[in-house]
């Protein structure tokens, strides 16, 4: 059976819950799958989990301030 994602948004939405939502949950498996908390049955990005990790990792080091 395949793992299903749970999907979860960031704790640090505050706009209404309008924001994207991710599955860690996969990340096990690969994967990570991204999408629209306003259409959650329409399409979903996947993201390598090494990807991902890199993306989150540059986050918190500040790497993408503007």
């Amino acid at each position: 059976m395949a793992t299903q994602p749970r999907w979860i948004k960031s704790s640090h939405s505050s706009n209404g819950g309008d924001c994207v939502e991710v599955a860690t949950n996969l990340a096990a498996h690969g994967n990570v799958p991204v999408r629209d908390s306003k259409d959650p049955d329409g399409p979903t990005l996947t993201f390598d989990a090494s990807a991902w990790e890199a993306f989150v990792a540059g986050l918190r080091s500040g790497d993408f301030t503007a």
